[in-house]
């Protein structure tokens, strides 16, 4: 039976993120991909200006029309929400239309570099910490780790520490956590923390940083893991991905990477 996928977040009309993101890659793995849109942005907010339409409003719409019809997901994936109000829309939609088994899976998407994104505030971290709790997998980066935890963010520290976060969450829910953006040994990548088993997943640092590249990873790993392969090889086959689309964005192309050629030519093999 083919897989169909959920995903919940907001659509930048134009800029390489979020939905624009995740559509394209799960349908290319063979997914069903279905989409709950958060808001409708008019492009993502690393441009000067924006426009912004909260669809909050229509879940309540969409929800009913869904369980006349009788929709079920197989997997859900979260990323950008951004309202609190939001995570109890997503916890509706697990409750309603999860089909025996389904696999969730939620990037918390709020704050990068020790810092909260803007528009994000500790009620937002706190309803956040609430919701993973129904997650079975989370791909939070260091940083988000760290305040969904309490504990204090570093940008110098070693396996002690970074253990340290896969503990705490670990106590905070039952979830894998997959925490992304790890620097150990002048390396890049994931810490797994699957039932007290901890494990790490470590590839080239490359100096450059793009928008949307956290989208590509949950959108990339989520696909390959319901596609049978094992966390760490999923979370491997993500990073290549991500750093492959990277190395194929030239400098100019300030707002997002060029995940489209790498996905064609992934396509094609």
């Amino acid at each position: 039976m083919d897989k169909k996928i959920l995903t919940i977040q907001d659509l930048s009309c134009v800029g390489q993120c979020s939905l624009t993101v995740a559509l394209p890659i799960l349908s290319a793995y063979g997914l069903e991909a279905c989409v709950l849109p958060t808001a409708v942005l008019s492009n993502h907010t690393m441009f000067k200006t924006w426009s912004y339409l909260d669809l909050t409003p229509e879940v309540d719409n969409i929800y009913s029309n869904w369980k006349q019809n009788g929709f079920k997901f197989n997997a859900f994936l979260l990323g950008y929400l951004g309202k609190a109000n939001l995570m109890d829309a997503a916890e509706r939609a697990f409750d309603e239309f999860s089909a025996e088994g389904s696999l969730i899976v939620i990037d918390p998407v709020f704050a990068d570099n020790g810092k909260l994104y803007g528009g994000f505030d500790a009620e937002y971290v706190k309803a956040m910490a609430h919701l993973i709790r129904r997650a079975d997998i989370i791909l939070p980066n260091l940083t988000e780790a760290c305040f969904l935890t309490g504990i204090e963010y570093r940008t110098e520290y070693d396996k002690g520490y970074v253990e340290e976060v896969l503990a705490a969450l670990s106590e905070l829910t039952g979830a894998v956590a997959v925490v992304t953006g790890v620097e150990l040994g002048g390396k890049i990548g994931e810490a797994i923390n699957c039932g007290g088993k901890i494990s790490y997943v470590m590839g080239e640092k490359l100096p450059v940083s793009k928008h949307g590249t956290g989208d590509i990873f949950a959108s990339v790993f989520t696909a390959e893991y319901l596609a049978g392969k094992p966390l760490e090889e999923a979370a491997d086959r993500a990073s290549v991905f991500v750093q492959d689309c990277l190395r194929a964005t030239p400098a100019e192309h300030f707002y997002g990477v060029v995940f489209e050629k790498i996905l064609a030519a992934r396509s094609k093999k």
